[in-house]
């Protein structure tokens, strides 16, 4: 998906909603146990449910890396089913993958060929030869961890950095901001900044006006959906926000897809309001 089908779905839809498919066996509804693939048929319910008020899906791979071979075929049976509504939806693979060039190659090949993901989550410690593979792949995207919702992200990416000859380089998340953009452009690269981190996205904007954001932490970690939005957009949106548990286990019974459906239009209302008072 290019960055202009990619606002043309937020402007119809009139959300920037992403709902991440942190498909946890042990949470989901109970009478699912009972068929051949309880992860998949959660996910199929809840992208059926959520569709209409949703502009991206991110599933999370650790819950179905963990399960072995069933997850992934949970996975690919997932993609697979949003494979025919490519134009109504943007997809993320939540890997945070980064590794030296040739291990990247075969991330990027796994995830953005392989899956045909629209986009794969990036960790930049490694460096620019370790992202670079990421941007080969032609009408995809990488999603570049910059500032994190976690309490963690004070141990790193908040303390200030200096240049091997002692020039100030400002804090950690700004100097991979501005060495990161270098790489890639507004059509290939978005950054991770956490709702927790609202009033940094000031300084983020100041940095990267026109890339794409995705914003986790909103709803369950604690981030103001208005904070992100009066900080964060920019003249075209600019931002996802995701949302997980809020969305997908608003329900725990036999009518979990109704309550998700319900959540997901509730966030989407309040994002249609958000977009009007930006002129979107």
């Amino acid at each position: 998906m290019t960055r202009q089908e990619l606002i043309h779905l937020i402007r119809t839809k009139r959300s920037f909603l992403c709902v991440g498919l942190d498909s946890d066996i042990t949470k989901i509804p109970q009478h699912l146990l009972d068929c051949e693939d309880p992860v998949f048929e959660f996910n199929r319910q809840i992208i059926d449910a959520t569709l209409p008020y949703t502009v991206a899906y991110k599933p999370n791979l650790a819950f179905y890396e963990s399960r072995g071979l069933k997850g992934w075929q949970s996975l690919e049976r997932t993609m697979d089913y949003l494979a025919d509504k490519r134009t109504e939806v943007f997809t993320i693979a939540d890997a945070k993958r980064g590794d030296i060039g040739n291990t990247s190659e075969q991330y990027a090949k796994a995830f953005l060929e392989g899956m045909n993901f629209d986009s794969v989550t990036v960790a930049p410690y490694m460096g620019e030869d370790s992202v670079s593979p990421f941007l080969k792949v032609q009408n995809k995207w990488i999603i570049l961890l910059a500032l994190t919702s976690n309490k963690g992200a004070f141990d790193f990416q908040l303390n200030q950095v200096t240049a091997a000859d002692g020039t100030p380089l400002g804090l950690l998340f700004e100097h991979v901001l501005r060495t990161s953009a270098k790489w890639g452009n507004t059509d290939n690269m978005m950054y991770v900044v956490g709702a927790t981190q609202a009033e940094k996205l000031t300084e983020v904007r100041a940095i990267v006006p026109d890339h794409f954001l995705l914003i986790p932490g909103v709803g369950a970690q604690g981030g103001s959906l208005q904070e992100v939005a009066r900080y964060g957009m920019n003249q075209d949106c600019g931002i996802l926000v995701n949302s997980s548990r809020n969305i997908i286990f608003a329900g725990s019974g036999t009518d979990f897809a109704q309550a998700a459906k319900q959540a997901a239009k509730e966030t989407r209302d309040e994002m249609d309001i958000l977009l009007k008072a930006r002129g979107i």
